[in-house]
């Protein structure tokens, strides 16, 4: 994810990265070759030529259905990234909640607290790997014994197996009388929320948008900037080339949009920032084990 000011347009006027140019560049670049050809042959091809030109205001009629469509494919891929956006956002303020109990229910045990906290860490990790098509916890150092880190990395569902560890200790920590069962469901009910999170996160990478709309649009993107010059042509000649450039990169960028952002969690400029994310959630809660449990007065 790119950070930028909002409030400075002339900062994005020549940007490359995360435009899109690059992707629909191809495109374009057929649809004006297209727009030439056909006014090269208005102008000066056998006047047999001219009878194929079509109406502007049949053209026009197809406009705004192609329009809802558009706006119907952004809207949902930009409710997928949001949606992203908000499960990743449960997942930081879960892991906090769950780092913020054991450290004050489980104080009489430093050594569980410690690893409560480094698992939750790295199912944070573990999640964005999942999400990118990754079966790893990464090379971040998490401090927790390397045979564990190494079991729990060649598991078939990496976050999952992180899940279990950490319910594996509070079952522990409850087994020695250091929570009781209302404190250790409190802590479960966290894990609870981190894997639906993860779950809903899977939902999202592994449904894209179905695929009789995304080729009926595509098709009809196609019809439309192909079609487009044989409606300009009779009226503004070679004007037609600049205007088929414009509305064929207006047209495509926007389609392409949609597809960069329905799955948020890869590399790209464009999706989550989920490596500043996980980092968020080791900033924070390593931050606990490096500071004694606060003593409050009573």
């Amino acid at each position: 994810m790119s950070a930028y000011d909002p409030h400075r347009w002339t900062s994005h006027l020549f940007d490359i990265e995360g435009s899109m140019i690059r992707e629909i560049l191809g495109r374009v670049s057929l649809c004006v070759a297209w727009s030439a050809i056909v006014v090269s042959l208005y102008k000066f091809g056998p006047p047999m030529f001219r009878s194929f030109t079509i109406p502007e205001t049949a053209h026009a009629l197809l406009g705004p259905s192609l329009g809802l469509l558009l706006v119907f494919r952004t809207n949902s891929s930009y409710d997928r990234y949001w949606e992203g956006r908000k499960q990743w956002g449960s997942i930081i303020n879960e892991s906090r909640n769950l780092a913020r109990q054991s450290e004050i229910w489980l104080a009489g045990d430093r050594r569980l607290v410690d690893r409560i906290i480094r698992w939750t860490v790295a199912y944070g990790f573990a999640t964005m790997h999942r999400l990118r098509s990754e079966s790893s916890l990464g090379d971040v150092p998490l401090g927790l014994p390397e045979d564990e880190v190494q079991a729990v990395a060649h598991a078939e569902h990496v976050p999952l197996a992180v899940a279990r560890k950490i319910t594996s200790i509070t079952h522990h920590a409850q087994m020695e009388g250091l929570i009781d069962t209302t404190q250790r469901r409190s802590m479960d009910d966290n894990v609870q929320v981190l894997v639906d999170c993860c779950g809903a996160c899977e939902r999202i990478r592994s449904t894209p948008a179905p695929y009789a709309y995304v080729v009926h649009l595509r098709r009809a993107l196609i019809v439309y900037c192909l079609t487009l010059p044989l409606a300009l042509v009779e009226r503004y000649e070679w004007e037609t080339i600049l205007v088929t450039l414009m509305t064929a990169y207006i047209l495509f960028g926007i389609e392409e949009i949609g597809v960069e952002i329905e799955n948020p969690f890869s590399y790209t400029i464009n999706d989550l920032p989920l490596d500043g994310l996980c980092a968020t959630i080791r900033r924070d809660l390593t931050g606990i084990l490096d500071k004694p449990t606060d003593k409050v007065a009573l």
